[in-house]
């Protein structure tokens, strides 16, 4: 079974890259977005960034989604901002952000960092329409993240590259990962 995490700071592409991504392999896709709850979307769309006790119910949610497709043997893309490495680690063992916890799924996730400048993904924040998140918090989110690093399982990949090609780079990947657990 595998879990693959699409991350990065709004704006990256997390969505359309990781809903592309689940067709292509026919997989299950997730976008965590369409869990946070109202009050952390209000709080967002006023552009007053989340902070890790907004965040950690929601990404507790993520994880009993990904824990329930685990138990079902469904493979799965997440597409989750994802943007710190306690926020990676609650998506993959539960619990809570200060501590260790014991449901441990870090082996059989994948995180794919969406890495692009300020510039690229602020144009195309702007381009967007209709979400709950303003271009303001974009220095926010920057602000926040965290790159992954071992042991965390990871791939970054440019976003200056077309959805398709980038699409193709994580299917690679993947099957390179695949290949080598043979």
């Amino acid at each position: 079974m595998m879990i693959v995490v699409i991350m990065g700071v709004s704006g990256s592409g997390k969505t359309e890259v990781g809903s592309l991504l689940a067709n292509k392999l026919g997989w299950k896709f997730y976008d965590a977005d369409d869990y946070h709850p109202l009050e952390n979307k209000v709080k967002m769309s006023q552009g007053i960034p989340l902070n890790d006790q907004d965040r950690h119910p929601w990404l507790c949610i993520m994880h009993e989604l990904i824990k329930r497709e685990k138990a079902c043997g469904q493979h799965l893309v997440l597409a989750c901002s994802a943007l710190k490495r306690a926020y990676r680690k609650t998506l993959t063992s539960g619990g809570n952000l200060w501590q260790d916890d014991h449901d441990d799924i870090s082996s059989e996730t994948l995180f794919i960092h969406l890495q692009g400048s300020v510039e690229l993904i602020s144009r195309r924040m702007q381009e967007r329409k209709g979400h709950f998140m303003p271009l303001q918090l974009l220095e926010s989110q920057f602000d926040t993240l965290e790159p992954p690093a071992a042991p965390e399982l990871f791939l970054t990949v440019n976003v200056e590259k077309e959805i398709p090609e980038i699409v193709s780079e994580i299917q690679a990947a993947l099957q390179d990962k695949t290949q080598s657990q043979l």
